[in-house]
């Protein structure tokens, strides 16, 4: 069991993790892999959702886990959007068919539009751990 500091210091590291890889994203947008960026775009959902349940002391020991108790606490509660949990769902299948699919490749229409609807959820689950140390 985390104390509140080591849950405080672990939540904050869940979201600059989760910005810092929306720039692994767009670098490798910038790079044109696409495939790479969608990857990366879903890192950075998963880490932020990760931060929303470790600040509520959900624990999910998986990906499908983590995208399930998001559902489950926050969705259906009206705390995160329909919209925004299909977002989650869409990117996990992007980087599942992306990693193990042959002949998958993403490409820039795809991900592109992601960037901006990727970044509002990490702001809106940082608004909603409410970081002190900002």
């Amino acid at each position: 069991m985390l104390t509140d500091e080591e849950r405080e210091a672990l939540v904050k590291y869940r979201i600059e993790k989760a910005y810092g890889t929306v720039i692994e994203a767009r670098d490798s947008a910038d790079d044109n892999h696409w495939t790479l960026a969608a990857n990366r775009l879903y890192y950075a959902v998963y880490y932020a959702s990760k931060a929303l349940l470790i600040q509520n002391g959900i624990v999910a020991k998986s990906h499908e886990g983590v995208i399930g108790q998001i559902g489950e606490k926050f969705v259906l509660t009206g705390v995160i959007s329909k919209d925004e949990a299909k977002l989650l769902a869409r990117l996990q299948n992007m980087r599942k068919t992306g990693d193990y699919d042959d002949f998958i490749e993403w490409h820039q229409e795809e991900v592109e539009p992601l960037f901006p609807p990727v970044v509002a959820y990490i702001d809106k689950v940082k608004g909603l751990v409410d970081l002190k140390s900002e």
